[in-house]
């Protein structure tokens, strides 16, 4: 997993996540949370377009992040989900929370994965 955290312009935070963010990797992406909501951004944006897979650690720590910057009054949202992240979040019904409204059309509309046991 590769975790890449930089700021824009309009001041929001940004979180990029590749590869798999499971029990392994969670740790490594707690430690960058807490750093990050220590300096309070109003905005967070976490990038998981080039996530591949997500556990339940995973998830647990996405909604840490989400908590966290609630308590403050920020506001957080998913962007690029798709494949298997998507199908958890859509498993658990957090894109109806935690995905943008911009973007929780798409998410929401994207074909559905297979149900077909294999």
């Amino acid at each position: 997993m590769t975790v890449t955290i930089s700021t824009k312009e309009s001041g929001a935070a940004r979180i990029a996540i590749e590869g798999e963010l499971d029990t392994v990797t969670v740790g490594d992406l707690r430690a960058q949370i807490d750093k990050l909501v220590a300096n309070e951004p109003k905005r967070v944006e976490v990038d998981l377009s080039n996530l591949r897979m997500l556990d339940s650690s995973g998830v647990g720590a996405l909604v840490s992040l989400y908590k966290k910057v609630r308590g403050y009054s920020g506001g957080v949202v998913m962007i690029g989900l798709r494949r298997q992240p998507l199908a958890i979040f859509r498993l658990l019904r957090l894109e109806r929370v935690m995905v943008g409204t911009e973007l929780s059309a798409s998410a929401t509309s994207a074909p559905k994965e297979s149900s077909s046991n294999h």
